[in-house]
Protein backbone atom coordinates (compact mmCIF):
# COMPACT_ATOMS: atom_id res chain seq x y z
CA UNK A 1 0.00 0.00 0.00
CA UNK A 2 2.92 2.36 0.70
CA UNK A 3 4.13 1.76 -2.86
CA UNK A 4 0.74 2.86 -4.22
CA UNK A 5 0.86 6.02 -2.12
CA UNK A 6 4.39 6.75 -3.34
CA UNK A 7 3.29 6.18 -6.94
CA UNK A 8 0.33 8.51 -6.48
CA UNK A 9 2.55 11.16 -4.92
CA UNK A 10 5.05 10.83 -7.79
CA UNK A 11 2.26 11.13 -10.38
CA UNK A 12 0.83 14.20 -8.64
CA UNK A 13 4.28 15.78 -8.36
CA UNK A 14 4.92 15.15 -12.05
CA UNK A 15 1.54 16.68 -12.96
CA UNK A 16 2.29 19.78 -10.85
CA UNK A 17 5.72 20.13 -12.48
CA UNK A 18 4.14 19.94 -15.95
CA UNK A 19 1.48 22.52 -15.21
CA UNK A 20 2.13 24.50 -12.02
CA UNK A 21 -0.35 27.13 -13.20
CA UNK A 22 -3.20 24.61 -13.12
CA UNK A 23 -2.26 23.51 -9.60
CA UNK A 24 -2.29 27.16 -8.55
CA UNK A 25 -5.67 27.60 -10.27
CA UNK A 26 -7.09 24.69 -8.22
CA UNK A 27 -5.69 26.15 -4.98
CA UNK A 28 -7.02 29.62 -5.79
CA UNK A 29 -10.48 28.32 -6.72
CA UNK A 30 -10.77 26.36 -3.46
CA UNK A 31 -9.67 29.44 -1.53
CA UNK A 32 -12.23 31.58 -3.37
CA UNK A 33 -14.96 29.04 -2.64
CA UNK A 34 -14.03 28.99 1.06
CA UNK A 35 -14.08 32.79 1.28
CA UNK A 36 -17.42 32.91 -0.55
CA UNK A 37 -18.96 30.42 1.89
CA UNK A 38 -17.55 32.40 4.83
CA UNK A 39 -19.12 35.57 3.35
CA UNK A 40 -22.43 33.70 3.29
CA UNK A 41 -22.04 32.87 6.98
CA UNK A 42 -21.39 36.53 7.79
CA UNK A 43 -24.34 37.78 5.76
CA UNK A 44 -26.75 35.09 7.01
CA UNK A 45 -27.35 36.93 10.27
CA UNK A 46 -27.74 40.17 8.37
CA UNK A 47 -30.28 38.50 6.07
CA UNK A 48 -32.43 37.56 9.04
CA UNK A 49 -32.47 41.10 10.41
CA UNK A 50 -32.62 43.50 7.45
CA UNK A 51 -33.61 43.88 3.82
CA UNK A 52 -30.08 44.99 2.87
CA UNK A 53 -28.66 41.87 4.50
CA UNK A 54 -30.97 39.72 2.44
CA UNK A 55 -29.71 41.39 -0.74
CA UNK A 56 -26.09 40.80 0.29
CA UNK A 57 -26.81 37.17 1.16
CA UNK A 58 -28.64 36.63 -2.12
CA UNK A 59 -25.78 38.14 -4.12
CA UNK A 60 -23.29 36.13 -2.11
CA UNK A 61 -25.19 32.96 -2.94
CA UNK A 62 -24.63 33.62 -6.63
CA UNK A 63 -20.94 34.24 -5.97
CA UNK A 64 -20.62 31.08 -3.87
CA UNK A 65 -22.30 29.02 -6.58
CA UNK A 66 -20.02 30.52 -9.23
CA UNK A 67 -16.98 29.77 -7.05
CA UNK A 68 -18.11 26.14 -6.74
CA UNK A 69 -18.44 25.91 -10.53
CA UNK A 70 -14.99 27.48 -10.92
CA UNK A 71 -13.52 24.88 -8.55
CA UNK A 72 -15.04 22.09 -10.67
CA UNK A 73 -13.64 23.65 -13.84
CA UNK A 74 -10.18 23.98 -12.25
CA UNK A 75 -10.26 20.36 -11.09
CA UNK A 76 -11.22 19.14 -14.56
CA UNK A 77 -8.54 21.22 -16.25
CA UNK A 78 -5.89 20.06 -13.78
CA UNK A 79 -6.87 16.44 -14.37
CA UNK A 80 -7.42 16.12 -18.10
CA UNK A 81 -4.88 18.39 -19.76
CA UNK A 82 -2.72 18.74 -16.66
CA UNK A 83 -2.41 15.07 -15.76
CA UNK A 84 -3.34 15.49 -12.08
CA UNK A 85 -5.46 13.09 -10.04
CA UNK A 86 -9.20 12.99 -10.82
CA UNK A 87 -10.01 12.91 -7.07
CA UNK A 88 -10.52 16.73 -6.78
CA UNK A 89 -13.24 16.42 -9.43
CA UNK A 90 -15.24 14.29 -6.99
CA UNK A 91 -14.72 16.88 -4.22
CA UNK A 92 -15.68 19.75 -6.51
CA UNK A 93 -18.75 17.89 -7.80
CA UNK A 94 -19.80 17.22 -4.21
CA UNK A 95 -19.45 20.90 -3.36
CA UNK A 96 -21.49 21.89 -6.42
CA UNK A 97 -24.24 19.43 -5.43
CA UNK A 98 -24.24 20.76 -1.86
CA UNK A 99 -24.32 24.33 -3.21
CA UNK A 100 -27.32 23.42 -5.38
CA UNK A 101 -29.12 21.91 -2.41
CA UNK A 102 -28.19 24.96 -0.32
CA UNK A 103 -29.70 27.33 -2.90
CA UNK A 104 -32.94 25.32 -3.06
CA UNK A 105 -33.24 25.22 0.74
CA UNK A 106 -32.54 28.95 0.95
CA UNK A 107 -35.12 29.85 -1.69
CA UNK A 108 -37.67 27.64 0.07
CA UNK A 109 -36.73 29.25 3.45
CA UNK A 110 -36.02 25.88 5.10
CA UNK A 111 -33.66 27.46 7.61
CA UNK A 112 -33.57 24.38 9.85
CA UNK A 113 -31.57 22.64 7.10
CA UNK A 114 -30.14 25.63 5.22
CA UNK A 115 -28.08 26.97 8.14
CA UNK A 116 -26.53 23.66 9.30
CA UNK A 117 -25.74 22.75 5.68
CA UNK A 118 -23.96 26.08 5.30
CA UNK A 119 -21.86 25.35 8.38
CA UNK A 120 -21.06 21.88 7.03
CA UNK A 121 -20.09 23.31 3.64
CA UNK A 122 -17.76 25.85 5.24
CA UNK A 123 -16.08 23.14 7.31
CA UNK A 124 -15.66 20.82 4.33
CA UNK A 125 -14.32 23.62 2.15
CA UNK A 126 -11.85 24.61 4.86
CA UNK A 127 -10.66 21.00 5.20
CA UNK A 128 -10.28 20.72 1.41
CA UNK A 129 -8.37 24.01 1.32
CA UNK A 130 -6.05 22.79 4.07
CA UNK A 131 -5.54 19.48 2.24
CA UNK A 132 -4.45 21.27 -0.91
CA UNK A 133 -2.49 24.05 0.78
CA UNK A 134 -0.52 21.68 3.00
CA UNK A 135 0.33 19.27 0.20
CA UNK A 136 4.06 18.96 -0.36
CA UNK A 137 5.12 20.89 -3.40
CA UNK A 138 7.68 19.55 -5.89
CA UNK A 139 11.31 20.35 -5.07
CA UNK A 140 11.64 22.48 -8.23
CA UNK A 141 8.72 24.69 -7.18
CA UNK A 142 9.78 24.98 -3.55
CA UNK A 143 13.10 26.65 -4.29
Amino acid sequence: MATQTTAQTTARTTAEQRSPGLATFVRASIALQTVAIFFQAVTSGMALSSQHGELLHSGGARGMYAASMLYLLAAILAWRPGGASPRPIAYATGFLLLASLQVVLGVQHVLSLHIPLGVLMFGLSLVDLARVALRRRPAAAAG
